[in-house]
């Protein structure tokens, strides 16, 4: 898949960029003491276990960044599968510079193939129900682009970026306004009120009896949290269509067809970035 909104060419270079002088802020000692300065390398990255490809763009940055000479061929576009012993991008020049880059490329890469496989593993997992799985922001700070985009590749849908982007009203919200002794519907109505009309409103719960007053102060979605199938079934009755139903709190792959089976249009998986392992992908220099 192509860059994104939240996979910007600027951001694709600023944290690429900062990966870089992470590793390697004065040099890469080793090369540059060992490898002769002409020459060269060519290598492949191979996949050792199967998966869901995601992140050549910024696989290709680390080499770029590093070396505007390297080229970077990628095999597999983002999203695409892949099995054990594929050649996923083959990569050429100074073999220096293609030493340098190899760790922070294979870092990226991993990480973000990991996310998309795990991704798709959910998506397929709710396959025929029409439920949409999406993350959430349990992501790794500063690497929230990468993962968003990652999870894009594996067939999710992203939640707002960031609390810039939504209102989302969750239980430390609700009790904040509780103490203040605050009426919710009247709150949200107010507050919405307040906001520009396109911006999209959620509001948490975690009982049954909150759901009405939600609805009442125009929350176009309810999150319904750590709620047992059979209270998901009837908060979707309550919701009854005059919201969006979402679905979050405990969710993995040995429940979440049973969650998208209760009737939710959403549900929101923090696992998806925050407990993704990283692909098994090595990148082979060839010899000869």
């Amino acid at each position: 898949m192509p860059l994104s909104a939240t996979l910007t060419r600027a951001t694709l270079t600023r944290i690429v960029g900062a990966a870089l002088e992470e590793d390697a802020p004065w040099g890469d000692l080793t090369s540059a003491a060992l490898i002769p300065a002409d020459a060269t390398a060519s290598a492949d990255l191979v996949a050792r276990e199967a998966g869901v490809f995601s992140g050549g763009e910024v696989f290709s940055a680390a080499f770029a960044l590093t070396d505007p000479a390297t080229t970077v061929d990628l095999q597999v576009a983002d999203g695409g599968a892949f099995v054990d012993g594929d050649v996923l991008a083959t990569v050429s020049g100074s073999a220096r510079s293609v030493l340098t880059a190899e760790r922070v490329a294979l870092n990226f890469v991993q990480r973000m193939s990991g996310i998309s496989t795990l991704t798709a593993a959910y998506v397929a997992a709710v396959d025929g129900t029409g439920v949409r799985i999406a993350d959430t922001r349990k992501t790794t700070p500063g690497l929230r682009a990468f993962e968003r985009h990652a999870v894009a590749a594996g067939g999710g849908r992203n939640h707002r970026f960031s609390l810039s982007d939504a209102v989302m009203a969750k239980d430390n919200h609700l009790a904040v306004l509780q103490r203040e002794g605050a009426d919710l519907a009247t709150a949200l109505r107010e507050a919405i009120a307040t906001l520009p009309h396109t911006v999209h409103v959620v509001v948490e719960v975690d009982r049954l009896d909150q759901i009405e007053a939600v609805l009442a102060g125009g929350a176009h979605t309810v999150l319904l949290d750590n709620l047992s199938p059979d209270d998901l079934c009837a908060g979707v009755a309550l919701i009854g269509g005059r919201a969006v139903a979402e679905a979050s709190g405990g969710v993995d792959l040995g429940t979440v067809r049973r969650v998208a089976e209760t009737g939710v249009d959403v549900i929101s998986v923090g696992a998806l970035t925050h407990s993704a392992r990283a692909l098994d992908l090595g990148l082979d220099v060839r010899i000869g």
